[in-house]
């Protein structure tokens, strides 16, 4: 994969993160004030009518960060294992979206959203481990420099904290700082790959392949 379609895969990680930003930010300060839902509901804060909507929407957003997991995966030498498994607990985040709607007017409680509950724990924590193990392994290899040899590191240890939060009333704050760490992962991994010189080598390999 040469460095332009890395840095177009990053760009659609990056604005995965922007909106997964701005979901934990409305949910928080407009959804959940405005919802008259019980907070014991699988749909709260949204009506159960509104969570099949919403659930592609967020499902939407997973595949774009899915999409920058696999630009960051290609971007390393070194700690793909454990990209590769925030790859993983990515995709499996995208599949929990669509699991959760048959069970939108069921309680917390209930059998369906605690299995459901369970793949989202599930993605999470292997997301978080990928993201710690490639970020040591970033951290050590010295490939990257900068601020952008942290962004991994940073990303794995805040959805580390995650799982804590999703037990919490502070979840969407949660996710959309999840979010930031995403955009500042996506970014340096986009920045990696500015170099006009790289560029004009991709360019020059592609016409030599023709």
């Amino acid at each position: 994969m040469n460095n332009l379609s890395i840095r177009r895969l990053a760009g659609a990680g990056l604005a995965g993160g922007i909106t997964t930003v701005g979901s934990g930010v409305v949910i928080e300060t407009i959804v959940k004030p405005a919802s008259d839902v019980p907070d014991d509901m699988w749909s709260y804060p949204w009506s159960a009518d509104a969570l099949t909507p919403v659930s592609i929407v967020f499902a939407g957003m997973h595949l774009l960060v899915l999409v920058g997991m696999l630009a960051f995966a290609r971007s390393l030498r070194r700690g793909r294992a454990g990209a590769g498994l925030a790859v993983a607990g990515t995709l499996v985040l995208f599949l929990a979206e669509f699991a959760s709607i048959p069970f939108a007017d069921q309680r917390m409680d209930e059998t369906g959203p605690q299995v459901v509950g369970g793949l989202f724990g599930l993605g999470v924590a292997v997301t978080a481990l990928g993201l710690l193990i490639a970020g040591i392994a970033v951290l050590r290899s010295g490939e990257w420099q900068g601020w952008q040899r942290f962004a991994p590191i940073v990303a794995g240890i805040w959805s580390l904290l995650m799982i804590g939060l999703s037990f919490t009333s502070a979840l969407p704050i949660g996710v959309a700082i999840y979010g930031l760490t995403l955009c500042v992962l996506y970014l340096a991994v986009y920045t990696q790959y500015l170099s006009p010189t790289g560029d004009r080598s991709e360019r020059l390999r592609a016409r030599i392949e023709q």
